[in-house]
């Protein structure tokens, strides 16, 4: 039977093992997190889950509509919002935008949606067990496979091919991603501006808010802020130190009077790539798969739709 190895437990190589194991391929499902999710990331603190990746989805395809509607009818995802406000210039002047894509979040975090998928594709996720090295056969850490899968940024999968690996090197080398930090801060209760989230312009700290409460559906009184790319990169050693920078930027930006009860900063070193891959997916004469949100447009519909056009492509050869 054929055994395909997946490195990567984000929503494309989970959906990238769904395929293959509905296939009847034996899938080995590697992450190198605690929890599976990638970007798409949400953390508890303070008797609740916070989105601490990914802000939302949209939908675009009818094949990923699917999922989402199947998503929507067991409540695992809900409808947020078609307006996004605009903070811009030093006067920090909060104006409501046009309505655009309707966007959506999930009640129980982002993260709850990627497990959900595992789950109902009976796929397994090795955690804390990233894979070290991909050699010629191909081999994964000596052991031998059919096809290995990378769902993650490029720079992170550069690490793991081997140098012989010419081509696939290539298409994942000098591929430049840019990093923010996710403030995340709690209230005792709500005393800012209605909005559901902004986009920031002209702001050095930070380049969007959402609040939490009216994205999860509770209403509670938390913030998440993603920095500027500027203002990460020199702060990703530690974290934790810009908290008092970014609440102060936050608060400036939305005339928060109080200081929150709670805060906490996560670290993204490779929160998006400067400039994504034009195809979906790669899929080598080696056996080497490529696939996730670097490649098309970042987002999760589309890292959704590259993992499972890889899993269909990799089932195809191996059939």
């Amino acid at each position: 039977m054929a055994k395909v190895v997946v490195a990567g437990g984000g929503i494309a190589g989970i959906a990238c093992a769904s395929v293959l194991q509905a296939r009847g391929i034996t899938v080995e499902v590697r992450d190198r997190g605690r929890v599976i999710g990638g970007r798409m990331a949400s953390r508890w603190i303070d008797g609740r889950i916070v989105d601490s990746g990914a802000s939302y989805f949209t939908v675009t395809s009818p094949e990923f509509a699917e999922v989402v509607n199947d998503w929507l009818v067991r409540g695992t995802a809900r409808p947020w919002t078609r307006r996004m406000s605009v903070i811009s210039g030093p006067n920090a002047t909060l104006t409501a935008a046009e309505p655009g894509p309707l966007r959506y979040a999930a009640p129980r975090g982002l993260r709850s949606l990627v497990a959900d998928l595992a789950s109902r594709a009976g796929v397994s996720v090795a955690q804390s067990a990233p894979i070290a090295r991909i050699t010629p056969g191909p081999l994964v850490d000596g052991e031998p496979a059919d096809a290995v899968v990378l769902a993650m940024p490029d720079p992170q999968a550069l690490r793991h091919l081997d140098e012989s690996f010419t081509e696939e090197r290539a298409l994942v080398a000098d591929r430049a991603w840019s990093p923010t930090l996710a403030l995340l801060a709690g209230w005792s209760h709500r005393c800012w501006t209605p909005m559901d989230g902004a986009f920031v312009h002209d702001d050095d700290t930070i380049e969007w808010i959402a609040d939490d409460g009216r994205r999860r559906g509770d209403n509670a009184p938390v913030l998440v802020a993603h920095s500027t790319a500027g203002f990460a990169r020199p702060r990703l050693a530690e974290p934790a130190a810009a908290g008092p920078a970014l609440i102060e930027s936050l608060r400036r930006l939305l005339a928060v009077p109080e200081q929150p009860r709670w805060v906490y900063v996560q670290r993204w070193t490779f929160a998006r790539p400067q400039r994504p891959h034009e195809r979906p997916f790669h899929l080598s004469a080696n056996g080497i798969g490529l696939a996730g949100d670097g490649w098309g447009r970042p987002k999760i519909e589309n890292a959704w739709l590259s993992g499972t056009g890889l899993g269909r492509a990799i089932a195809d050869r191996l059939r």
